[in-house]
C-alpha cells in the first residue's frame, strides 16, 4: 500500500480515533509566554500539567511516551524560533534546544517527559527574562549580569563583578544603583531566591542540597534570605507550591477526547 492510500484509509477509517487539536493560537500565545520571559503564566501553565493535557493534542505516534516526544520536539522548535526572534543569540537558542532533543534518549515515562519539558521551558524564559531585562543597559551592566546568572552556584562579590568586566568596584555599585535601583549584593540575593524557587517548586532536592548549591553560608541563612524575600519560609513555600504530577495512566491520555 502507498503513503497515499494509507493516508486515505485512515482518514476514512471510523475505527480510529478522532483526536481534535489544540487552537493554533492558544499553542502559540504559550510560547510567546517564554519568549516574552512571563514566568508567572508559565508557572500556571506547569501547575496546570499543560504539557500532558490530552485535549487537543495530535496523535503522532501509537506509542504514548513516543507521542508526546514528538509534541516535545515540536514545541521546543517553535519555542527556540520565537526566543531568537525575541532577541536570543541564534546559536545559543540552537544548541539549548539540541541538549533538551538529546535528553530525550533517555527518558521512557510520562513523568520523567514532563519534568524534563518543565525544565526546559524554565530555562528558555529564565534566560529570555536576563536578556529583556539587559536590552536597555549599558554594556558593562549586562556583562555583570550575564556573570551572575551564569555563576549563581557560587559566591559572588562585587570584586568579581568588577574585575570581569575590568572596572572598579565603586563604579560597578554605582551602575547597579542607577540602572537597577537596588545593590549589587540585593540583586545577586534576589537571583539566588528566585532560582531556589525553582527548585523548591520543581525539584525534590532538600533543602540543605538547595542551600550549599546556591553558596548560602548555612541552610538557617538560606531560610531566613528566603522569607525575608518571600514571606514564606523554604519549607512553607514547598509546602504551597511544590507541583504533583500527571496520576493518570496512557490509556487515559490517549482516549480522552474533547
Amino acid at each position: 500500500m502507498t503513503s497515499s492510500t494509507d493516508w486515505l484509509a485512515n482518514e476514512y477509517d471510523d475505527k480510529n480515533d478522532v483526536q481534535t487539536h489544540n487552537h493554533q493560537n492558544r499553542e502559540l500565545l504559550f510560547y510567546r509566554y517564554v519568549a516574552e520571559g512571563n514566568l508567572e503564566e508559565i508557572h500556571k501553565n506547569i501547575e496546570n500539567h499543560e504539557f500532558l493535557n490530552p485535549k487537543g493534542i495530535g496523535k503522532l505516534s501509537r506509542d504514548i511516551v513516543q507521542n508526546f516526544k514528538y509534541h516535545f520536539v515540536v514545541s521546543i522548535a517553535l519555542i527556540t524560533r520565537l526566543c531568537v526572534d525575541n532577541g536570543m543569540e541564534m546559536e545559543r537558542a540552537y544548541r539549548l534546544s539540541d541538549f533538551y532533543i538529546q535528553k530525550l534518549d533517555d527518558i521512557s515515562t510520562l513523568e520523567d517527559l514532563e519534568k524534563l519539558h518543565d525544565k526546559m521551558v524554565l530555562d528558555y524564559t529564565n534566560k529570555m527574562i536576563i536578556i529583556n531585562r539587559s536590552a536597555n543597559l549599558s554594556r558593562p551592566m549586562t556583562e555583570c549580569l550575564n556573570y551572575i546568572y551564569s555563576h549563581l552556584k557560587e559566591r559572588i562579590t562585587v570584586k568579581d563583578l568588577a574585575e570581569y568586566t575590568s572596572n572598579s568596584a565603586s563604579y560597578i555599585s554605582r551602575l547597579f544603583k542607577d540602572e537597577l535601583g537596588t545593590s549589587t549584593s540585593d540583586y545577586i540575593r534576589q537571583a539566588k531566591i528566585e532560582a531556589s524557587m525553582n527548585l523548591l517548586r520543581y525539584s525534590d532536592y532538600s533543602l540543605a542540597d538547595i542551600a550549599n548549591y546556591f553558596s548560602f553560608t548555612s541552610q538557617s541563612h538560606f531560610s531566613q534570605l528566603f522569607q525575608k524575600e518571600t514571606g514564606l519560609t523554604p519549607k512553607k513555600y514547598r509546602e504551597k507550591y511544590y507541583g504533583t504530577h500527571w496520576k493518570g495512566t496512557p490509556r487515559d491520555i490517549m482516549n480522552t477526547e474533547e
